[in-house]
């Protein structure tokens, strides 16, 4: 059977994290004021703390709420794409479940999206829970970037990689927490990269959209918060990790093999670095991650 076409379609990856999902709703709701159809497709990677039951409580506050139940987590393209997959909607948008809508922040998106056909893809400014701005913005990782990714921002910090404009304005990536396309960008870039289990998969696949000629705005007046690291326990090591292995996919995948052969050599040197740091501190953190990640490759 068919889906019925809607306005916008939401998906929303859930896993493990039941009150951050309650909230979200909460504030999608709100935010979605003003769209006459449009639909919430909540994908959960085999939570086991309640969060389906939660999420049955929104069937009579939300018309087109949808579930889907893995029975393991697949990560978060995969899941996403099961959500793509099923969406009916002219736009799709995803969202983390550690998010916040404020205002009607989704209504203003699909507005601007409806009067500015000259841009395929749009993003929030986010917002830590303090209400300070989160860097959501970023450059794709060539050899420059990458390498101020590895050193320059160990020891304090860089806007040159990733940061949240001052202006609303095209960019290369954003932060895969809260962003809107076009059902014709997903179309024909196809849904994210499922080889990258976590991190840098956004990053992926804004290259394939902008390789495609889709432009990606960043619009500053339109806000929503972002807990962060709502469904990580393992705080810094698997994001690292992941990070290490999601650069090594994306120039192996887009990029020559002598910038493969650069990245690979940066890599195994702030592996190093950070492993010899550790020891000589003591820094179980740093020779636990790094100690694993000098033997990626």
């Amino acid at each position: 059977m068919e889906n019925k076409k809607v306005k916008l379609s939401i998906i929303i990856l859930s896993f493990n994290t039941k009150d951050l999902l309650k909230q979200c709703l909460d504030s999608v709701v709100e935010g979605c004021r003003g769209i006459d159809e449009y639909e919430v497709i909540i994908v959960d990677n085999a939570s086991v703390d309640g969060s389906v039951e939660e999420m049955d409580k929104f069937k009579s506050r939300i018309k087109n709420l949808k579930l889907i139940k893995n029975k393991e987590n697949l990560g978060y393209p995969k899941a996403n794409n099961q959500g793509i997959k099923e969406a009916s909607g002219d736009y799709i948008m995803l969202l983390n479940s550690d998010t916040i809508v404020k205002d009607r922040a989704i209504f203003e998106m699909v507005q601007f999206l409806d009067s500015h056909r000259e841009y395929e893809v749009i993003g929030p400014r986010l917002l830590n829970s303090d209400g300070s701005l989160q860097s959501n913005c970023g450059r794709f990782p060539k050899l420059p970037v990458a390498f101020v990714m590895l050193f320059k921002e160990h020891f304090g910090g860089s806007n040159f990689v990733r940061w949240s404009p001052g202006k609303s304005q095209t960019v290369d990536w954003l932060m895969g927490a809260a962003f809107m396309a076009r059902r014709e960008v997903f179309d024909k870039v196809g849904g994210l990269d499922e080889n990258i289990f976590m991190y840098m998969e956004e990053v992926e696949w804004f290259y394939r959209t902008q390789k495609l000629n889709f432009k990606t705005y960043f619009l500053k007046e339109v806000e929503i918060i972002h807990l962060g690291m709502g469904s990580s326990k393992t705080g810094k090591t698997d994001p690292i990790l992941n990070i290490y292995r999601g650069l090594l996919y994306f120039y192996k995948k887009h990029l020559s093999l002598s910038e493969v052969f650069i990245l690979k050599l940066m890599l195994k040197i702030k592996a190093v670095f950070a492993l010899v740091l550790g020891y000589i501190k003591s820094d179980e953190y740093l020779k636990t991650t790094y100690g694993q990640a000098v033997k990626i490759n």
